[in-house]
């Protein structure tokens, strides 16, 4: 099997997500200091966030339910991060553009999410399938 995903650096919901909080944090840096413990700490926790509940589901695939439970933590932090985006939005801290790329980015994650959320048993057996430790 040479599609076998080894760990969830290597999926691609992590990977967008993470480019996705990376995105964030450099445009974050450039908003005004009397936003820094509101809407910056919380854009930069909730979209830092999808990518720690896509590490943990990823560790507790055998477990399906626990799977599922974690990645639907990930997408409602997706979902949170989308509302950040809006405020910066409507404050003018980004621009029409630059919040319709990222939305449609969290739009795609979330999409991924809800596959995978739908879908277990093609993530959980695939654990499975590959123990030979």
């Amino acid at each position: 099997m040479s599609n076998v995903i080894k760990n969830y650096r290597e999926l691609r919901v992590y990977r967008t997500g993470f480019e996705g909080a990376k995105a964030i944090f450099e445009l974050s840096t450039q908003w005004p200091k009397e936003e820094r413990y509101s809407l910056t700490d919380q854009i930069r926790r909730s979209s830092r966030s999808v990518c720690g509940n896509i590490a943990e589901a990823w560790r507790k695939r055998r477990y399906p339910a626990h799977f599922v439970s974690k990645l639907s933590d990930a997408d409602a932090e997706a979902a949170e991060t989308e509302v950040w985006l809006d405020f910066a939005k409507e404050c003018q801290y980004l621009s029409e553009e630059t919040h319709r790329q990222l939305r449609n980015k969290y739009d795609h994650i979330c999409g991924m999410l809800t596959n995978m959320i739908n879908h277990p048993e093609d993530w959980c057996n695939r654990f499975s399938q590959k123990q030979t430790s």
